[in-house]
């Protein structure tokens, strides 16, 4: 299907002509934290068919928001990537989720992807909150693995395990969301099997400690 446009010379509204289509900006989302497979896009977006996965790749390849590349070895794999200006979608996306995040509508318990959850974190750091904190742990999210720093004031987000981690976490996106913006205790979440904890569960505590739920809007 041709897409709709505004027909209106506004930047904001050419904007919304490339990227405001239905699953768009939650393909760009899975994008930001480096390339991903087509399987990998449909295992993180449920509900997207195949089919309209590959018609909203192609829309933002023509766009110049993506673009494909191939993963080094040994996966030898094409993937998708976002190019350098797709990349400066980031404070787009980190400001609609603090702003959706306030809907008296906004549901925490469904579907949550692990690059999503990552990039809430970098949404919603508070540096003065984070002063004296240094930690890098280790998290595995549905088999991904992911790295969340805090050092100086300072947060990072990104793929891969660190070498030496202040402690390694496993679970699912959604009982991370559940210790770090729920505020369930670590030790239920350990009780329950749901989260296995390897090494400092203090510097843990202090990471979920960070996080704080905006209020709701009136």
């Amino acid at each position: 299907m041709k897409p709709r446009h505004y027909d209106d010379a506004c930047a904001t509204a050419h904007a919304l002509d490339l990227i405001g289509e239905r699953w768009s900006m939650l393909i760009m989302r899975e994008l930001m934290m480096g390339p991903r497979r087509f399987s990998d896009l449909r295992a993180s977006l449920e509900g997207l068919s195949a089919n309209v996965l590959t018609q909203k790749l192609e829309a933002l390849e023509a766009a110049r928001v993506v673009r494909r590349e191939k993963l080094p070895p040994p996966a030898k794999a094409q993937a998708y990537a976002l190019t350098s200006w797709g990349l400066e979608a980031e404070p787009i996306l980190l400001a609609l989720g603090r702003w959706g995040v306030r809907s008296p509508g906004h549901d925490p318990t469904l579907p949550f992807s692990p690059v999503a959850l990552m990039l809430s974190f970098r949404a919603k750091f508070d540096p003065a909150a984070a002063k004296g904190l240094d930690v890098n742990l280790a998290f595995t999210l549905d088999g991904e693995p992911f790295t969340v720093a805090v050092k100086g004031g300072r947060l990072t987000t990104e793929r891969g395990h660190p070498p030496i981690p202040t402690a390694r976490i496993t679970a699912t996106p959604s009982v991370i969301a559940a210790l770090v913006y729920g505020k369930a205790p670590l030790e239920a979440l350990e009780g329950q099997g749901s989260l296995i904890l390897w090494g400092d569960g203090k510097g843990l505590k202090r990471f979920a400690a960070l996080y704080r739920m905006p209020p709701k809007a009136v």
